[in-house]
């Protein structure tokens, strides 16, 4: 069953997971048994977002960055996320989740594309939350697609008529609600070309916490401090 929201201006989340590898490294274990310990938080942050009345939720799974890691490390990463894909469709359904991959998918496998349509398809009209899953995602990246897309369907436009409000259709968030509260894990402090359009007013909430370490109880922290914020979007303080 649904919840109202912690706070009702709270409409997107999006999450950098930092800290799989380190919560490996810790345990003797490989890099892969991090990313799975990973995955299966997702599960439960997904659910209380739901739970709590959130309607959209971005995590950063795979950066167009990511691709500089060893080998080996990219294949166990592509492998976990075809098995996510094939194992959490009935449960998407289950709970209401809507699935949207973004980013530039092309350079994946074609049978991990063929996955990726297949779950989006399947979970399109489920309604209790949007989860954004950005693979191969940048946010520089996105702009620049967005730019390119908008120029290629207004080709008699000359780019100086291009307007905030006239690329937002563009992006790969179109039509969603802009980033209210960003998340990272794992004790950095930046945001590592992660929406940042979507991100311009985000506050930003910065912890310690290895992603498989992140549970359900301290995202509700983020949201009770983000409860707490003062948001004036630019606008100066009330005196």
């Amino acid at each position: 069953m649904s919840h109202p929201a912690t706070n009702p201006l709270l409409q997107h989340i999006a999450i950098i997971m930092d800290g799989n590898r380190r919560w490996a490294k810790k345990r003797f274990m490989p890099a892969a048994l991090g990313h799975a310990a990973g995955a299966q938080r997702v599960r439960d942050i997904v659910q209380t977002c739901a739970e709590m009345g959130i309607p959209q939720l971005s995590l950063f799974a795979f950066s167009t960055e990511n691709w500089k890691r060893p080998e080996e490390e990219i294949s166990s990463l592509m492998g976990l996320f075809m098995t996510y894909l094939k194992k959490e469709i009935r449960n998407m359904n289950t709970n209401g989740v809507c699935l949207k991959v973004l980013g530039d998918t092309h350079r994946f496998s074609s049978a991990l594309q063929d996955l990726i349509a297949e779950a989006q398809a399947k979970t399109a009209s489920n309604t209790a939350i949007t989860l954004n899953v950005c693979a191969n995602y940048g946010g520089r990246w996105d702009m620049i697609q967005a730019t390119q897309a908008w120029q290629k369907a207004h080709p008699d436009l000359d780019l100086s008529s291009l307007t905030e409000e006239a690329l937002s259709p563009y992006l790969c968030t179109a039509g969603g609600p802009e980033v209210d509260l960003l998340i990272r894990t794992g004790g950095e402090s930046r945001i590592s070309n992660f929406l940042l359009w979507q991100a311009a007013y985000a506050e930003l909430f910065f912890c310690d916490d290895l992603w498989p370490d992140f549970t359900p109880e301290r995202l509700k922290q983020a949201l009770a401090w983000f409860s707490q914020r003062d948001r004036r979007f630019g606008s100066s303080a009330p005196l």
